[in-house]
């Protein structure tokens, strides 16, 4: 995670806006106490992971607490999210975030939701947009030492 954090956003963002994000992304253990965490490996070499939540938690790992919900969602009328997406760089642009999202996207229909909800960086809202994700609204975080970064949340809805 740290390698994508740091190698994949240098064309998005300064390097104060890279350093600053580290204040809230990373993984949220919740996702693998749920069951709701993918790993992509190549070998013994770990290629991407990611996965979606039942819970109302947008973002963020398990250092950034204010920005944690633990409540349950109701499929009938709230989207799952789409959480802690990573890919190493030396994966980068082959398919493994496609793969993990649609992975993804399987689980969170067979439990029943109909939407789908994320927060995603710039380096990654490309690849978001490809796989039929629109912006809702457009996102900062301001960070301890006051440096903004930029985010959205974008939606989908499932087929």
């Amino acid at each position: 995670m740290a390698r994508a954090i740091a190698q994949l956003q240098t064309a998005y963002l300064t390097p104060e806006q890279i350093a600053a994000s580290a204040e809230s992304m990373g993984l949220d253990t919740q996702l693998i106490e749920d069951g709701t965490y993918f790993v992509i490996e190549d070998g013994a070499r770990l290629a991407g992971c990611g996965g979606w939540s039942r819970r109302a938690t947008l973002y963020g790992g398990n250092h950034a607490a204010d920005l944690r919900d633990d409540r349950l969602l109701d499929p009938a009328g709230e989207p799952a999210r789409i959480r802690a997406m990573y890919t190493d760089p030396h994966y980068a642009r082959r398919g493994i975030g496609r793969l993990i999202l649609a992975l993804c996207e399987e689980a969170a229909r067979n439990e029943g939701f109909k939407r789908l909800e994320l927060m995603a960086t710039a380096a990654g809202e490309p690849l978001y947009i490809a796989c039929g994700f629109r912006v809702i609204e457009r996102a900062e975080r301001l960070s301890a030492n006051g440096v903004s970064v930029p985010g959205a949340v974008m939606g989908k809805v499932l087929t």
